[in-house]
């Protein structure tokens, strides 16, 4: 942190060190926390097109449906959270790829949360017999792109002016890792 400031919202390093915490499996109790943090990504426009907070309610109906979803707990606390979704709603065709996201919250970016999270994601999607997992990142998210290019993910392409956002086109890079 140059200053003693914190990064910027989405402008996290990755860390080298073990963060503290661990990884796990996420509950329907971790709905809203997982909900407040998918939230703070929301309002600083940087991470996903999405507008409106997240519902709690809907996140742990997600959870409870088996959806691979883990969080990165720290002193009892959720610190950040990553899911696999559908590539795409036509499963069939894609069988085997899922698309990772990752939020981490605000006050715990830059400690190697975000790093933990994906490796974890990464062996558990592994685990489930996915052959690939994919991820749409916002070109100007350089953090984001850091963490999962770090991660082993390569990029494939970018959509421009891929989805609006408060009136304006954004680009938006895709990656790849093959399992």
């Amino acid at each position: 942190m140059a200053g003693g400031r914190a990064p910027l919202p989405g402008q996290g390093r990755l860390s080298a060190e073990r963060p503290q915490g661990a990884v796990r499996p996420a509950r329907p109790a971790d709905a809203e926390a997982i909900a407040a943090i998918h939230s703070q990504g929301i309002e600083e426009r940087t991470a996903t097109f999405e507008t409106r907070p997240q519902d709690p309610a809907a996140v742990s109906e997600l959870i409870s449906h088996r959806t691979l979803c883990l969080v990165h707990e720290v002193g009892g606390e959720v610190a950040g959270f990553a899911k696999v979704g559908p590539y795409e709603d036509r499963s069939d065709y894609y069988a085997g790829v899922g698309e990772a996201t990752i939020f981490v919250a605000r006050e715990r970016r830059g400690q190697g949360i975000g790093r933990s999270l994906l490796e974890a994601l990464v062996e558990a999607a592994r685990g489930r017999g996915l052959h690939k997992l994919t991820a749409k990142v916002m070109a100007a998210n350089a953090a984001s792109l850091a963490l999962f290019e770090g991660c082993g993910f390569r990029r494939v392409g970018t959509h421009l002016r891929h989805g609006r956002l408060e009136g304006e086109w954004l680009d938006v890079v895709l990656l790849e890792l093959s399992l």
